[in-house]
């Protein structure tokens, strides 16, 4: 890389396994070297010898806010903005739910097909819960602008398409989702860590997102949620868990939310997860997200123009133009399981996504140019000699 992409990559940051390249930093990211002493720490110190006295002495109660300051920093969220805890699909139905109580004199959900399907799956849940005439439009990406009307009560989309890595503008559909008089929800689950994002400039009312992908957080890692402070002592939570009371130990017998944004905590924290995540947020410290951005466009470009030259039998159905897409470029392909399959027994590990989509992830920490050329070295072999064919690859695991 260039002087303009600062000190990335950071490979010594991580553990990378030796000769493989990983393409997949857009579904799980890989171990930063920091986490395994920090959580050892955790258990042997803490945990073993501080035990319930932990929650105090070593403030794990206080963790979900802390973590979330430092991810508030990546996401341009203010301080005390951000908490972290349970899933992202809690975190959607949290937001969604507040959402809807924001505009009781409306009934539409407004979405898109690019959706994660458990943002859907979650609206449709609640809609069912709710039985109060509620329904979720999901139009094509390119007719959002269009469908925010005024009977639109919330707009709940993800910036960035988990398939395609099209790139949704957070700025202009959020001015559109407000001057229509509708609350606005983002999904930062393909953003956060990949891209700048600066949630106070854009104005929206919610974002959630997960923190198992660019943020490296591990497999399970939990997920974050943002109100806009403005509007936080208004919102009602629908799952009035007991972190979320005011005052837990005083083990009121109604529910009481907390003043701030811990009113959108519900069970315990899970501390083992938010120490390893804890200890992983750090590697950004001497990240400049402008650097990381313009980093990742030119790994993306050079990936697409080094595919297009040597392997014509796949089609790109990511955006060309870098600003529309994120981290991440995708090809159509008709045996594209089969293929990723061997690609990552080769040492290249990307992955695939129904029907056709073999999906690509580059995360300048720890990927460079010259990954980039082997792992297409590896992709053309494997399509020019149609090494895909090898039944072993035919098999379908539960996760691809």
């Amino acid at each position: 890389m260039t002087s303009a992409t600062g000190n990335l990559p950071m490979k010594d940051q991580f553990v990378l396994p030796e000769g493989v390249i990983y393409l997949d930093g857009n579904s799980l990211g890989p171990l930063p070297k920091s986490v395994s002493g920090h959580l050892t720490g955790m258990v042997e110190e803490q945990w073993g010898q501080h035990l319930i006295t932990g929650w105090n002495l070593d403030d794990w109660m206080g963790q979900p806010l802390r973590v979330g300051n430092q991810l508030g920093c990546l996401i341009g969220a203010p301080e005390g903005s951000v908490v972290i805890g349970d899933t992202l699909s809690i975190k959607v139905y949290q937001a969604l739910s507040a959402a809807l109580q924001m505009r009781p004199d409306r009934k539409i959900i407004l979405s898109d097909s690019g959706n994660f399907p458990t943002d859907l799956y979650m609206a449709e849940g609640l809609i069912a819960h709710m039985n109060a005439g509620h329904e979720l439009r999901v139009v094509p990406p390119e007719d959002v602008a269009a469908a925010i009307t005024d009977e639109v009560a919330v707009v709940m989309l993800t910036q960035v398409d988990y398939r395609t890595g099209r790139l949704h503008d957070m700025n202009s559909l959020t001015k559109a989702a407000h001057e229509a008089g509708a609350v606005m929800i983002w999904d930062l689950a393909h953003s956060a860590g990949a891209l700048p994002v600066d949630l106070v400039a854009s104005g929206c009312d919610f974002a959630v997102g997960c923190t198992y992908k660019y943020l490296n957080g591990g497999p399970g890692a939990p997920a974050f949620i943002y109100v806009r402070p403005d509007i936080t002592p208004d919102i009602a939570p629908a799952l009035s868990g007991w972190l979320g009371h005011d005052a837990p130990f005083a083990f009121e017998p109604s529910y009481r939310p907390a003043k701030d944004i811990e009113r959108m905590r519900v069970g315990t924290p899970p501390v083992l997860q938010m120490t390893a995540l804890e200890a992983a947020l750090r590697v950004w410290d001497k990240v400049d997200m402008q650097d990381l951005r313009r980093a990742s466009m030119a790994l993306c470009d050079l990936f697409i123009a080094e595919v297009e030259a040597r392997c014509p039998d796949l089609a790109l159905v990511s955006p060309r133009d870098a600003a529309l897409r994120g981290s991440q470029v995708s090809f159509a392909f008709e045996h594209g399981y089969a293929a990723m399959q061997a690609l990552i027994a080769r040492g290249v590990i990307g992955d695939f996504r129904a029907p056709n989509i073999m999906r690509f992830g580059f995360t300048p920490l720890y990927i460079d140019a010259g990954d980039v050329r082997r792992a297409v070295d590896v992709l053309a072999d494997v399509l020019d000699n149609r090494l895909w064919i090898n039944p072993e690859y035919q098999k379908t695991g539960r996760v691809t």
